[in-house]
Protein backbone atom coordinates (compact mmCIF):
# COMPACT_ATOMS: atom_id res chain seq x y z
CA UNK A 1 0.00 0.00 0.00
CA UNK A 2 1.43 3.16 -1.25
CA UNK A 3 0.17 6.81 -0.50
CA UNK A 4 1.29 9.64 -2.97
CA UNK A 5 -1.30 12.60 -1.71
CA UNK A 6 1.01 15.68 -1.54
CA UNK A 7 2.13 17.76 -4.11
CA UNK A 8 5.48 18.56 -5.00
CA UNK A 9 7.46 21.07 -2.79
CA UNK A 10 9.37 22.28 -5.58
CA UNK A 11 8.80 21.57 -9.20
CA UNK A 12 11.82 21.77 -11.49
CA UNK A 13 11.18 22.21 -15.32
CA UNK A 14 15.00 22.59 -16.46
CA UNK A 15 15.13 22.40 -20.03
CA UNK A 16 18.36 21.11 -21.69
CA UNK A 17 17.94 18.47 -23.46
CA UNK A 18 16.58 17.02 -26.79
CA UNK A 19 15.66 13.33 -26.43
CA UNK A 20 16.98 12.57 -29.46
CA UNK A 21 20.45 13.71 -28.72
CA UNK A 22 22.97 12.37 -26.41
CA UNK A 23 24.89 15.09 -25.50
CA UNK A 24 24.68 15.95 -22.21
CA UNK A 25 25.25 19.67 -20.41
CA UNK A 26 26.03 20.56 -17.01
CA UNK A 27 26.56 23.35 -14.82
CA UNK A 28 29.38 23.40 -12.30
CA UNK A 29 28.27 24.86 -9.39
CA UNK A 30 31.08 26.83 -7.87
CA UNK A 31 32.77 28.02 -11.20
CA UNK A 32 29.97 28.77 -13.01
CA UNK A 33 31.19 27.58 -16.28
CA UNK A 34 29.12 25.29 -18.80
CA UNK A 35 30.49 21.96 -18.99
CA UNK A 36 29.27 19.88 -21.75
CA UNK A 37 29.91 15.98 -21.73
CA UNK A 38 29.21 12.34 -23.25
CA UNK A 39 27.77 9.02 -22.09
CA UNK A 40 25.56 10.86 -19.24
CA UNK A 41 22.47 9.70 -20.63
CA UNK A 42 20.27 7.46 -17.94
CA UNK A 43 18.38 4.97 -18.70
CA UNK A 44 14.71 5.89 -19.69
CA UNK A 45 14.12 9.48 -19.27
CA UNK A 46 16.47 11.41 -16.87
CA UNK A 47 20.07 12.37 -16.98
CA UNK A 48 22.30 13.13 -14.69
CA UNK A 49 25.00 15.19 -13.72
CA UNK A 50 27.57 14.49 -10.62
CA UNK A 51 29.08 17.48 -9.46
CA UNK A 52 31.97 17.37 -6.70
CA UNK A 53 33.14 20.30 -3.92
CA UNK A 54 33.50 20.52 -0.45
CA UNK A 55 30.26 19.28 0.88
CA UNK A 56 30.98 15.83 -1.18
CA UNK A 57 28.92 14.66 -4.41
CA UNK A 58 25.97 15.95 -5.64
CA UNK A 59 23.53 14.94 -7.88
CA UNK A 60 22.01 17.22 -10.60
CA UNK A 61 19.00 15.40 -12.21
CA UNK A 62 17.38 16.86 -16.08
CA UNK A 63 14.13 15.77 -16.94
CA UNK A 64 14.21 15.58 -21.64
CA UNK A 65 11.43 17.91 -22.76
CA UNK A 66 10.03 18.27 -26.66
CA UNK A 67 11.21 21.63 -26.92
CA UNK A 68 14.68 21.28 -28.10
CA UNK A 69 16.81 24.31 -25.44
CA UNK A 70 20.12 23.40 -25.07
CA UNK A 71 23.00 25.57 -23.15
CA UNK A 72 25.40 26.11 -25.69
CA UNK A 73 28.90 25.43 -24.74
CA UNK A 74 30.99 28.89 -23.79
CA UNK A 75 27.86 29.83 -22.07
CA UNK A 76 28.16 33.22 -19.90
CA UNK A 77 28.45 33.08 -16.59
CA UNK A 78 24.92 34.88 -15.81
CA UNK A 79 23.66 32.68 -17.78
CA UNK A 80 24.84 29.34 -16.44
CA UNK A 81 24.44 30.28 -12.61
CA UNK A 82 20.57 30.94 -13.98
CA UNK A 83 20.16 27.78 -14.98
CA UNK A 84 21.78 26.12 -12.50
CA UNK A 85 19.63 28.22 -9.73
CA UNK A 86 16.49 26.09 -11.12
CA UNK A 87 18.69 23.12 -10.39
CA UNK A 88 17.45 20.74 -7.26
CA UNK A 89 21.04 19.49 -5.95
CA UNK A 90 21.08 17.27 -3.32
CA UNK A 91 23.72 15.19 -1.05
CA UNK A 92 22.45 11.49 -1.74
CA UNK A 93 23.32 10.99 1.76
CA UNK A 94 21.00 13.61 2.91
CA UNK A 95 18.38 12.07 1.13
CA UNK A 96 18.30 8.64 2.39
CA UNK A 97 17.57 9.59 5.71
CA UNK A 98 14.29 11.49 4.98
CA UNK A 99 12.85 8.40 2.86
CA UNK A 100 14.39 5.91 5.59
CA UNK A 101 12.58 6.67 8.41
CA UNK A 102 9.23 7.62 6.77
CA UNK A 103 9.02 4.28 4.89
CA UNK A 104 9.83 2.25 8.14
CA UNK A 105 6.44 2.96 8.55
CA UNK A 106 5.32 1.57 5.90
CA UNK A 107 7.53 -1.68 6.96
CA UNK A 108 6.09 -1.76 10.18
CA UNK A 109 2.80 -2.14 8.25
CA UNK A 110 3.59 -4.84 6.23
CA UNK A 111 5.40 -6.83 9.05
CA UNK A 112 2.15 -7.20 10.75
CA UNK A 113 0.44 -8.85 7.90
CA UNK A 114 3.08 -11.30 7.72
CA UNK A 115 3.71 -12.34 11.36
CA UNK A 116 -0.26 -12.16 12.16
CA UNK A 117 -0.36 -14.82 9.78
CA UNK A 118 2.22 -17.00 11.92
CA UNK A 119 0.76 -15.90 15.04
CA UNK A 120 -2.93 -16.95 14.41
CA UNK A 121 -1.10 -20.50 13.78
CA UNK A 122 0.60 -20.23 17.05
CA UNK A 123 -2.23 -18.27 19.34
CA UNK A 124 -4.25 -21.44 18.94
CA UNK A 125 -1.82 -24.33 19.07
CA UNK A 126 -2.68 -26.14 22.86
CA UNK A 127 0.97 -27.17 22.57
CA UNK A 128 2.36 -24.19 21.59
CA UNK A 129 0.04 -21.31 22.48
CA UNK A 130 1.54 -21.06 25.92
CA UNK A 131 -1.64 -19.69 27.12
CA UNK A 132 -5.44 -21.28 28.40
CA UNK A 133 -7.49 -18.99 26.12
CA UNK A 134 -6.27 -20.81 22.76
CA UNK A 135 -9.51 -21.92 22.12
CA UNK A 136 -10.63 -18.88 19.63
CA UNK A 137 -14.09 -19.17 17.83
CA UNK A 138 -13.97 -18.01 14.39
CA UNK A 139 -14.99 -14.41 16.01
CA UNK A 140 -12.67 -14.29 18.33
CA UNK A 141 -9.63 -15.01 15.76
CA UNK A 142 -11.05 -12.66 13.38
CA UNK A 143 -11.28 -9.88 15.90
CA UNK A 144 -7.53 -10.67 16.59
CA UNK A 145 -6.29 -10.51 13.22
CA UNK A 146 -8.29 -7.51 12.21
CA UNK A 147 -8.02 -5.43 15.00
CA UNK A 148 -5.22 -3.44 13.78
CA UNK A 149 -7.18 -3.07 10.49
CA UNK A 150 -9.80 -1.33 12.58
CA UNK A 151 -7.21 0.72 14.95
CA UNK A 152 -6.08 1.50 10.80
CA UNK A 153 -9.23 2.37 10.33
CA UNK A 154 -9.99 4.83 13.31
CA UNK A 155 -6.50 6.02 13.10
CA UNK A 156 -7.32 7.23 9.42
CA UNK A 157 -10.40 9.03 10.41
CA UNK A 158 -8.97 11.24 13.46
CA UNK A 159 -5.81 11.74 11.50
CA UNK A 160 -7.41 13.78 8.43
CA UNK A 161 -8.37 17.30 10.50
CA UNK A 162 -5.33 16.57 13.02
CA UNK A 163 -2.37 16.23 10.68
CA UNK A 164 -1.92 20.23 9.22
CA UNK A 165 -1.81 20.54 12.80
CA UNK A 166 0.94 18.28 13.86
CA UNK A 167 2.78 18.40 10.88
CA UNK A 168 4.11 15.51 8.85
CA UNK A 169 7.10 14.81 11.05
CA UNK A 170 5.21 15.18 14.48
CA UNK A 171 2.56 12.57 13.05
CA UNK A 172 4.72 9.96 12.47
CA UNK A 173 6.77 10.58 15.40
CA UNK A 174 3.29 9.55 17.07
CA UNK A 175 2.55 6.85 14.70
CA UNK A 176 6.03 4.97 15.64
CA UNK A 177 5.21 5.38 19.64
CA UNK A 178 1.86 3.69 19.19
CA UNK A 179 3.15 0.52 16.96
CA UNK A 180 5.54 0.61 20.23
CA UNK A 181 3.36 0.57 22.73
CA UNK A 182 0.89 -1.97 21.10
CA UNK A 183 3.56 -4.33 19.93
CA UNK A 184 4.72 -4.62 23.62
CA UNK A 185 1.46 -4.40 24.98
CA UNK A 186 0.65 -7.77 23.00
CA UNK A 187 3.78 -9.18 23.18
CA UNK A 188 2.65 -9.15 26.71
CA UNK A 189 -0.72 -9.24 27.06
CA UNK A 190 -2.19 -12.00 29.73
CA UNK A 191 -5.59 -12.07 28.12
CA UNK A 192 -7.36 -12.02 25.16
CA UNK A 193 -8.98 -8.25 25.93
CA UNK A 194 -5.51 -7.07 26.49
CA UNK A 195 -4.35 -8.69 23.08
CA UNK A 196 -7.20 -6.77 21.52
CA UNK A 197 -6.40 -3.32 23.05
CA UNK A 198 -2.54 -3.78 21.63
CA UNK A 199 -3.53 -4.88 18.39
CA UNK A 200 -5.88 -1.88 17.95
CA UNK A 201 -3.41 0.55 19.47
CA UNK A 202 -0.79 -0.85 16.75
CA UNK A 203 -3.40 -0.02 14.01
CA UNK A 204 -3.63 3.49 15.18
CA UNK A 205 -0.13 3.89 14.12
CA UNK A 206 -0.51 1.59 11.14
CA UNK A 207 -3.37 5.14 10.26
CA UNK A 208 -1.08 7.76 11.22
CA UNK A 209 1.94 6.30 9.38
CA UNK A 210 0.28 5.42 5.97
CA UNK A 211 -1.31 8.98 6.07
CA UNK A 212 2.00 10.85 7.22
CA UNK A 213 4.59 8.85 5.30
CA UNK A 214 3.89 9.43 1.70
CA UNK A 215 3.31 13.00 2.82
CA UNK A 216 6.52 13.39 3.97
CA UNK A 217 8.60 11.79 1.35
CA UNK A 218 6.82 13.78 -1.05
CA UNK A 219 7.28 17.05 0.44
CA UNK A 220 10.66 16.61 1.20
CA UNK A 221 12.70 14.77 -1.39
CA UNK A 222 13.58 16.20 -4.95
CA UNK A 223 11.04 16.38 -7.15
CA UNK A 224 13.16 14.73 -9.63
CA UNK A 225 13.64 11.52 -7.43
CA UNK A 226 10.47 12.04 -5.82
CA UNK A 227 8.19 9.11 -7.86
CA UNK A 228 11.07 6.86 -7.55
CA UNK A 229 11.03 7.03 -3.58
CA UNK A 230 7.71 6.83 -3.25
CA UNK A 231 7.44 3.71 -5.19
CA UNK A 232 9.83 2.31 -3.64
CA UNK A 233 8.12 2.35 -0.59
CA UNK A 234 5.83 -0.01 -1.41
CA UNK A 235 8.34 -2.47 -1.69
CA UNK A 236 9.06 -1.55 2.04
CA UNK A 237 5.79 -2.36 2.81
CA UNK A 238 6.65 -5.89 1.23
CA UNK A 239 9.58 -6.20 2.97
CA UNK A 240 7.88 -5.79 6.05
CA UNK A 241 5.28 -8.83 5.06
CA UNK A 242 8.80 -11.10 4.04
CA UNK A 243 10.64 -10.23 7.44
CA UNK A 244 7.11 -10.52 9.52
CA UNK A 245 7.11 -14.36 7.51
CA UNK A 246 10.88 -14.78 8.44
CA UNK A 247 10.04 -14.09 12.29
CA UNK A 248 7.29 -16.50 12.20
CA UNK A 249 8.95 -19.53 10.40
CA UNK A 250 11.33 -19.11 13.45
CA UNK A 251 9.57 -18.91 16.34
CA UNK A 252 6.45 -20.82 15.29
CA UNK A 253 7.89 -24.25 16.97
CA UNK A 254 8.40 -22.08 20.76
CA UNK A 255 5.72 -21.80 22.76
CA UNK A 256 4.05 -18.92 22.73
CA UNK A 257 5.80 -17.85 19.35
CA UNK A 258 3.36 -15.70 18.87
CA UNK A 259 4.36 -13.46 21.48
CA UNK A 260 7.92 -12.95 20.12
CA UNK A 261 6.24 -12.34 16.53
CA UNK A 262 4.20 -9.34 17.74
CA UNK A 263 6.88 -7.72 19.75
CA UNK A 264 9.63 -7.98 17.30
CA UNK A 265 8.05 -4.69 15.56
CA UNK A 266 9.33 -2.63 18.84
CA UNK A 267 12.83 -1.98 18.01
CA UNK A 268 11.84 -1.36 14.76
CA UNK A 269 9.38 1.43 15.85
CA UNK A 270 11.76 2.61 18.01
CA UNK A 271 14.42 3.01 15.43
CA UNK A 272 11.73 4.64 13.54
CA UNK A 273 10.68 7.26 16.04
CA UNK A 274 14.27 8.20 17.10
CA UNK A 275 14.40 8.97 13.56
CA UNK A 276 12.21 10.77 12.88
CA UNK A 277 13.24 13.06 16.08
CA UNK A 278 16.25 13.49 13.85
CA UNK A 279 14.68 14.88 11.12
CA UNK A 280 13.39 18.80 10.11
CA UNK A 281 9.68 19.46 9.93
CA UNK A 282 8.35 19.54 6.27
CA UNK A 283 9.62 22.85 4.23
CA UNK A 284 6.78 22.86 3.00
CA UNK A 285 4.00 21.99 5.69
CA UNK A 286 6.03 24.95 7.49
CA UNK A 287 5.43 27.54 4.76
CA UNK A 288 2.10 26.36 4.77
CA UNK A 289 1.08 26.89 8.26
CA UNK A 290 2.33 30.46 7.60
CA UNK A 291 0.58 31.20 4.51
CA UNK A 292 -2.27 29.96 6.77
CA UNK A 293 -1.65 32.70 9.07
CA UNK A 294 -1.66 29.92 11.82
CA UNK A 295 1.82 31.35 12.30
CA UNK A 296 4.85 34.19 11.96
CA UNK A 297 5.90 33.70 7.61
CA UNK A 298 9.22 35.60 8.51
CA UNK A 299 10.03 32.90 11.16
CA UNK A 300 8.84 29.92 9.62
CA UNK A 301 9.99 30.71 6.55
CA UNK A 302 13.36 30.68 8.12
CA UNK A 303 12.66 27.38 9.61
CA UNK A 304 12.32 26.25 6.35
CA UNK A 305 15.29 27.49 4.79
CA UNK A 306 17.52 25.85 7.54
CA UNK A 307 15.04 22.37 7.11
CA UNK A 308 15.56 22.65 3.09
CA UNK A 309 19.48 23.01 3.84
CA UNK A 310 19.33 19.79 6.04
CA UNK A 311 17.36 17.61 3.67
CA UNK A 312 19.77 18.58 0.45
CA UNK A 313 22.43 18.39 2.46
CA UNK A 314 24.04 21.91 1.73
CA UNK A 315 25.43 24.65 3.75
CA UNK A 316 23.98 27.65 5.49
CA UNK A 317 25.34 30.14 3.21
CA UNK A 318 23.65 28.67 0.43
CA UNK A 319 21.31 30.64 -1.32
CA UNK A 320 19.64 27.82 -3.13
CA UNK A 321 17.47 26.54 -0.83
CA UNK A 322 16.34 30.60 -0.21
CA UNK A 323 15.63 31.14 -3.64
CA UNK A 324 13.50 27.57 -3.86
CA UNK A 325 11.38 28.67 -0.56
CA UNK A 326 10.63 32.01 -2.09
CA UNK A 327 9.39 30.51 -5.30
CA UNK A 328 7.01 28.09 -2.91
CA UNK A 329 5.95 30.84 -1.07
CA UNK A 330 4.48 32.48 -4.10
CA UNK A 331 2.80 29.11 -5.36
CA UNK A 332 0.92 28.65 -2.39
CA UNK A 333 -0.10 32.53 -1.88
CA UNK A 334 -1.44 31.86 -5.20
CA UNK A 335 -3.00 28.89 -4.60
CA UNK A 336 -5.32 30.42 -1.32
CA UNK A 337 -6.03 33.42 -3.09
CA UNK A 338 -9.76 34.36 -3.68
CA UNK A 339 -10.48 30.47 -3.14
CA UNK A 340 -10.66 27.61 -1.42
CA UNK A 341 -8.28 25.97 -3.32
CA UNK A 342 -8.23 22.52 -1.71
CA UNK A 343 -12.25 22.23 -1.99
CA UNK A 344 -15.31 21.70 -0.16
CA UNK A 345 -15.79 17.53 0.84
CA UNK A 346 -19.15 17.40 -0.98
CA UNK A 347 -17.28 18.37 -4.37
CA UNK A 348 -15.39 15.20 -4.11
CA UNK A 349 -18.80 13.43 -5.23
CA UNK A 350 -19.46 16.03 -7.86
CA UNK A 351 -17.68 16.54 -11.60
CA UNK A 352 -14.63 15.15 -12.54
CA UNK A 353 -13.72 14.84 -8.81
CA UNK A 354 -16.69 12.18 -8.77
CA UNK A 355 -15.52 10.34 -11.83
CA UNK A 356 -12.03 10.40 -10.18
CA UNK A 357 -13.45 9.14 -6.90
CA UNK A 358 -15.39 6.15 -8.70
CA UNK A 359 -12.43 5.17 -10.53
CA UNK A 360 -9.86 5.61 -7.27
CA UNK A 361 -12.30 4.22 -4.70
CA UNK A 362 -13.16 1.56 -6.88
CA UNK A 363 -9.57 0.43 -7.49
CA UNK A 364 -9.17 -0.18 -3.84
CA UNK A 365 -12.01 -1.76 -3.15
CA UNK A 366 -11.87 -4.37 -5.23
CA UNK A 367 -7.85 -4.31 -4.41
CA UNK A 368 -9.52 -5.80 -0.81
CA UNK A 369 -12.98 -7.51 -2.20
CA UNK A 370 -11.36 -9.82 -3.91
CA UNK A 371 -9.87 -11.71 -1.60
CA UNK A 372 -6.10 -9.78 -0.95
CA UNK A 373 -6.55 -9.50 3.06
CA UNK A 374 -7.65 -13.11 3.36
CA UNK A 375 -4.94 -14.32 1.21
CA UNK A 376 -2.08 -12.19 2.85
CA UNK A 377 -3.36 -12.16 6.23
CA UNK A 378 -4.10 -16.51 6.22
CA UNK A 379 -1.36 -17.41 4.01
CA UNK A 380 -0.50 -19.55 6.44
CA UNK A 381 -3.78 -21.06 7.21
CA UNK A 382 -4.62 -21.53 4.12
CA UNK A 383 -1.46 -24.11 3.12
CA UNK A 384 -1.82 -25.84 5.83
CA UNK A 385 -5.37 -26.62 4.35
CA UNK A 386 -3.92 -27.52 0.97
CA UNK A 387 -1.97 -30.08 2.70
CA UNK A 388 1.53 -28.81 4.54
CA UNK A 389 0.11 -29.95 7.84
CA UNK A 390 2.90 -28.88 10.33
CA UNK A 391 2.90 -25.41 11.02
CA UNK A 392 6.60 -24.75 10.31
CA UNK A 393 6.05 -26.18 6.88
CA UNK A 394 3.08 -23.43 6.35
CA UNK A 395 5.33 -20.78 7.45
CA UNK A 396 8.39 -21.54 5.99
CA UNK A 397 6.51 -21.49 2.72
CA UNK A 398 4.71 -18.04 3.98
CA UNK A 399 8.30 -17.03 3.66
CA UNK A 400 8.41 -18.37 -0.46
CA UNK A 401 5.14 -16.26 -0.42
CA UNK A 402 7.10 -13.29 0.37
CA UNK A 403 10.21 -13.38 -1.31
CA UNK A 404 7.87 -13.93 -4.42
CA UNK A 405 6.18 -10.94 -3.67
CA UNK A 406 8.97 -8.69 -3.17
CA UNK A 407 10.48 -9.83 -6.69
CA UNK A 408 7.09 -9.27 -8.45
CA UNK A 409 6.49 -5.64 -6.71
CA UNK A 410 10.36 -4.96 -7.85
CA UNK A 411 8.90 -6.05 -11.59
CA UNK A 412 6.12 -3.73 -11.57
CA UNK A 413 7.93 -0.30 -10.30
CA UNK A 414 10.66 -1.25 -12.75
CA UNK A 415 7.95 -1.63 -15.79
CA UNK A 416 4.39 0.69 -14.94
CA UNK A 417 5.82 4.04 -17.02
CA UNK A 418 7.01 1.49 -19.89
CA UNK A 419 4.07 -0.81 -20.34
CA UNK A 420 1.60 1.64 -18.65
CA UNK A 421 -1.28 1.27 -16.09
CA UNK A 422 -3.79 -0.19 -17.92
CA UNK A 423 -2.10 -3.26 -19.39
CA UNK A 424 -0.39 -4.06 -16.21
CA UNK A 425 -4.03 -3.76 -14.38
CA UNK A 426 -5.96 -5.98 -16.86
CA UNK A 427 -3.07 -8.35 -17.15
CA UNK A 428 -2.84 -9.31 -13.48
CA UNK A 429 -6.48 -8.54 -12.32
CA UNK A 430 -7.03 -11.45 -15.08
CA UNK A 431 -4.40 -13.87 -13.39
CA UNK A 432 -5.90 -13.00 -9.96
CA UNK A 433 -9.63 -14.56 -11.26
CA UNK A 434 -7.88 -17.44 -12.50
CA UNK A 435 -6.13 -18.22 -9.28
CA UNK A 436 -9.05 -17.91 -7.36
CA UNK A 437 -10.72 -20.31 -9.93
CA UNK A 438 -8.07 -23.19 -9.21
CA UNK A 439 -8.03 -22.01 -5.67
CA UNK A 440 -12.05 -23.15 -5.63
CA UNK A 441 -11.14 -25.96 -8.10
CA UNK A 442 -8.51 -27.38 -5.63
CA UNK A 443 -11.03 -27.02 -2.68
CA UNK A 444 -13.92 -28.73 -4.60
CA UNK A 445 -12.30 -31.55 -7.17
CA UNK A 446 -8.19 -31.52 -7.16
CA UNK A 447 -7.51 -31.83 -3.47
CA UNK A 448 -4.81 -34.53 -4.35
CA UNK A 449 -3.03 -31.83 -5.81
CA UNK A 450 -1.37 -29.96 -2.76
CA UNK A 451 0.76 -28.39 -5.38
CA UNK A 452 -1.85 -26.56 -7.19
CA UNK A 453 -2.37 -24.67 -4.19
CA UNK A 454 0.60 -23.21 -3.93
CA UNK A 455 0.67 -22.70 -7.48
CA UNK A 456 -2.15 -20.58 -7.42
CA UNK A 457 -1.22 -18.59 -4.34
CA UNK A 458 1.94 -17.44 -5.76
CA UNK A 459 0.20 -16.63 -9.13
CA UNK A 460 -2.38 -14.63 -6.89
CA UNK A 461 0.69 -13.01 -5.22
CA UNK A 462 2.31 -12.27 -8.08
CA UNK A 463 -0.67 -10.93 -10.54
CA UNK A 464 -2.00 -8.69 -7.67
CA UNK A 465 1.73 -7.02 -6.95
CA UNK A 466 1.74 -6.19 -10.96
CA UNK A 467 -1.76 -5.14 -10.97
CA UNK A 468 -3.52 -4.00 -7.67
CA UNK A 469 -0.77 -3.50 -5.47
CA UNK A 470 1.32 -0.47 -6.77
CA UNK A 471 -0.88 0.76 -9.45
CA UNK A 472 -4.43 1.25 -7.17
CA UNK A 473 -2.19 3.95 -5.35
CA UNK A 474 -0.82 5.02 -7.84
CA UNK A 475 -4.05 6.16 -9.88
CA UNK A 476 -4.93 7.19 -7.01
CA UNK A 477 -2.33 9.88 -6.48
CA UNK A 478 -2.78 10.72 -9.80
CA UNK A 479 -6.37 10.56 -10.67
CA UNK A 480 -7.84 13.65 -8.12
CA UNK A 481 -7.75 16.83 -9.63
CA UNK A 482 -5.84 19.56 -7.21
CA UNK A 483 -8.66 21.44 -5.23
CA UNK A 484 -10.04 18.35 -4.03
CA UNK A 485 -6.82 15.58 -4.19
CA UNK A 486 -6.60 15.97 -0.35
CA UNK A 487 -9.48 14.84 0.30
CA UNK A 488 -10.47 12.52 -2.44
CA UNK A 489 -7.42 10.54 -1.43
CA UNK A 490 -8.93 10.51 2.40
CA UNK A 491 -11.69 8.73 1.44
CA UNK A 492 -9.53 6.14 -0.87
CA UNK A 493 -7.51 5.56 2.31
CA UNK A 494 -10.78 5.32 3.94
CA UNK A 495 -12.05 2.67 1.95
CA UNK A 496 -8.99 0.58 1.90
CA UNK A 497 -8.79 0.03 5.22
CA UNK A 498 -12.51 -0.55 5.93
CA UNK A 499 -12.80 -2.99 3.22
CA UNK A 500 -9.58 -4.51 4.38
CA UNK A 501 -10.97 -4.87 7.49
CA UNK A 502 -14.40 -6.19 6.81
CA UNK A 503 -12.62 -8.92 4.20
CA UNK A 504 -9.92 -9.74 6.88
CA UNK A 505 -12.45 -10.42 9.28
CA UNK A 506 -15.37 -12.13 7.56
CA UNK A 507 -13.68 -15.07 5.82
CA UNK A 508 -13.06 -17.16 8.57
CA UNK A 509 -16.89 -16.57 9.62
CA UNK A 510 -17.86 -16.78 5.68
CA UNK A 511 -15.25 -20.16 4.99
CA UNK A 512 -17.40 -21.92 8.29
CA UNK A 513 -20.85 -20.78 6.04
CA UNK A 514 -19.64 -21.30 2.38
CA UNK A 515 -16.80 -23.99 2.78
CA UNK A 516 -13.30 -22.52 1.31
CA UNK A 517 -14.39 -23.72 -2.49
CA UNK A 518 -17.43 -21.50 -2.77
CA UNK A 519 -15.64 -18.72 -1.01
CA UNK A 520 -12.38 -18.43 -3.27
CA UNK A 521 -15.34 -19.25 -6.21
CA UNK A 522 -17.12 -16.10 -4.57
CA UNK A 523 -13.87 -13.73 -4.98
CA UNK A 524 -13.05 -15.59 -8.15
CA UNK A 525 -16.12 -13.77 -9.74
CA UNK A 526 -15.55 -10.50 -7.93
CA UNK A 527 -12.49 -10.74 -9.82
CA UNK A 528 -14.33 -10.83 -13.06
CA UNK A 529 -16.30 -8.15 -11.82
CA UNK A 530 -12.95 -6.14 -11.04
CA UNK A 531 -11.44 -6.72 -14.49
CA UNK A 532 -14.54 -5.40 -16.72
CA UNK A 533 -14.63 -2.16 -14.39
CA UNK A 534 -10.59 -1.66 -15.56
CA UNK A 535 -11.40 -2.43 -19.10
CA UNK A 536 -14.27 0.32 -19.09
CA UNK A 537 -13.22 2.82 -16.61
CA UNK A 538 -9.98 2.82 -15.93
CA UNK A 539 -8.40 5.32 -18.05
CA UNK A 540 -4.50 5.15 -19.33
CA UNK A 541 -2.55 7.91 -17.46
CA UNK A 542 0.77 6.98 -18.48
CA UNK A 543 3.31 9.80 -19.58
CA UNK A 544 0.48 12.70 -19.07
CA UNK A 545 1.17 14.97 -16.63
CA UNK A 546 -1.70 15.46 -13.55
CA UNK A 547 -2.88 18.78 -15.25
CA UNK A 548 -3.81 16.31 -18.61
CA UNK A 549 -5.11 14.00 -16.70
CA UNK A 550 -7.30 16.39 -15.10
CA UNK A 551 -8.75 17.63 -18.42
CA UNK A 552 -8.42 14.08 -19.48
CA UNK A 553 -11.46 13.96 -17.01
CA UNK A 554 -12.91 16.97 -17.71
CA UNK A 555 -13.83 15.86 -21.01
Amino acid sequence: MALNCAPPLLNSNLKLWNKHREAHFCVAKRSNAAVSGRNALLRGSHSCSILANHNGFRMHFVRPTAKRNFTKVGASSDEAQSLNSEQDDFAWSSVLLPFLFPALGGLLFGYDIGATSGAAISLQSPELSGTNWFNLSAIQLGLVVSGSLYGALFGSLIVYPLADFLGRNRELIIASLLYLSGGLLTAYAPGLGVLLIGRCLYGLGIGMAMHGAPLYIAETCPSQIRGTLISLKELFIVLGILIGYFVGSFEINAVGGWRYMFGFSAPIALVMGLGMWSLPQSPRWLLLRAVQGKASLQEYKEKAVLALNKLRGRSTDDKASEKQIEETIVSLKTAYTGQDSEGGFLEVFQGPSLKAFIIGGGLVLFQQITGQPSVLYYAGPILQTAGFAAAADATKLSVVVGVFKLLMTGVAVLKVDDLGRRPLLIGGVGGLALSLLLLSAYYKFLGGYPLLAVAALLLYVGCYQISFGPISWLMVSEIFPSRTRGKGTSLAVLTNFGSNAIVTFAFSPLKELLGAENLFLLFGAIAILALVFVVVYVPETKGLSLEEIESKLSE
